[in-house]
């Protein structure tokens, strides 16, 4: 295994989410801050203002709960920790995947089995090869107990179709395995209106538990909170019960302020879904940008369709890389942090293979470096015109450019 340069531990470990770029919503700065003196601790799993406003957030999605089916942690990760340790077994994810899914599975000393995805698609595994995988770990004497997906995905930035999903969790269904669904991304979508977002929970309500993190849409990122929806029967009870447990021995409460302010955030107020709708148009526009320089130059990618981040394959190009002394994921995130300024990191960090030179590149990082920049982009008419969006936006062309031209060198005569 693989560390990086800067010596931050294996390579399997890290990025944290994308963020979004821009300075914290006014009112929920308020919000937290009048909770501020607030003396007491929020009970583990949530106090009742947070997991009413949870539910209420989750039905206004088609998925109706109650609170005593519902508990939050300071951030997903540690969710999924609970809930891999309660489910126990092997776990199976996608290829590639979230970067924080596998991590959590080896510290419990959990195999992790990546499944390739379809072509239409990440975050979600192809059915056919899941069924092959399951087949095989359970020949080999492995337990499958657990998948995770996301249908708006980090870190391809895609939303799988619906008819994928259902043969993906028809699969899933047939063999046994508890869902966890990371929903994360999913008020992140660039077209809500164009793009059919369905939940796992929806089509498989007794063998699904969603775990969504509020740093996707509605807190930043340095203000953990999350929660989970578990399935309301016996068996989402008794799940409920033992993530409870663990979260309490770890100790794992959301904050009372960061409590407050992400219940406040949930009954989506006015200032809060309009403050979401311009960061996703926003950092959809900047997405489409980059989308448009990377295969401009003759990488691959798919087109971007929720979240902040935008996932590249640049071994079209590997030539020109090679030539530079890139010759695996690694190599390229240190090459292109170095030359763009701003963090790329490798495609072997979400589970992909060492040799293939993909990078997921956030689209925060391009919208300035000051708060003021940035939040001159959530209200320029034509945010891709300002000036310091021009300039990051000409760096990450250039760099591309810079590649494609070296590899049209190499090409042989033809």
């Amino acid at each position: 295994m693989r560390t990086d340069p800067e010596g931050h531990g294996p390579v399997r470990y890290g990025p944290p989410l994308p963020d979004d770029g821009l300075p914290v919503l006014p009112e929920l700065a308020d919000v937290l801050a009048a909770a501020a003196a607030r003396p007491r601790a929020e009970p583990v799993g949530g106090g009742t203002p947070l997991l009413e406003a949870a539910c209420a957030y989750t039905a206004r999605r088609g998925l109706p709960a109650e609170p005593d089916h519902v508990a939050a942690a300071p951030g997903a990760p540690s969710l999924l920790l609970a809930l891999t340790a309660a489910l126990g077994g092997d776990v199976l994810v996608p290829r590639p995947c979230a970067a924080w899914w596998a991590p959590y599975a080896r510290l419990l000393g959990r195999p992790v089995f990546h499944v390739a995805t379809p072509a239409e698609c990440g975050g979600v595994p192809d059915p056919y090869a899941l069924l092959e995988t399951v087949r095989r770990v359970r020949a080999e004497g492995g337990d499958p107990r657990l998948l995770v997906l996301s249908v708006a995905d980090d870190p391809t930035a895609t939303v799988a179709p619906p008819e994928v999903l259902h043969a993906t969790v028809e699969a899933a269904a047939g063999e046994g395995l508890h869902l966890v669904s990371d929903e994360t991304w999913r008020d992140t979508v660039h077209a809500p209106t164009e793009t059919v977002l369905l939940s796992p929970a929806e089509m498989l309500p007794a063998r699904v538990t969603v775990v969504t993190d509020l740093a996707g849409s509605l807190l930043p990122t340095g203000w953990p909170a999350a929660f989970a929806r578990f399935p309301a029967n016996g068996d989402g009870d008794g799940l409920r019960a033992r993530v409870l447990d663990i979260l309490t021995a770890l100790g794992a409460r959301v904050a009372a302020p960061v409590a407050a302010a992400a219940a406040h955030a949930l009954t989506e107020p006015e200032p809060v879904t309009a403050r979401r709708a311009a960061v996703g148009h926003l950092h959809a526009r900047v997405a489409a940008a980059a989308h448009s320089v990377a295969v401009g130059a003759g990488a691959l990618c798919r087109p971007p369709r929720a979240g902040r981040h935008l996932y590249v394959d640049l071994g079209p190009l590997r030539p020109a890389l090679l030539a530079r002394g890139v010759g695996d994921a690694q190599d390229l995130e240190d090459f292109l942090t170095a030359r763009l300024g701003m963090p790329a990191p490798g495609g072997h960090r979400f589970g992909d293979d060492l040799g293939a030179l993909r990078v997921r590149l956030s689209t925060g990082p391009l919208l300035g470096g000051t708060d003021e920049e940035r939040a001159e982009c959530l209200t320029a008419p034509a945010p891709l015109e300002l000036p310091h969006v021009q300039r990051a936006l000409t760096t990450l062309e250039s760099v591309f450019d810079d590649l494609r031209d070296d590899a049209r060198r190499w090409e042989p005569p033809r």
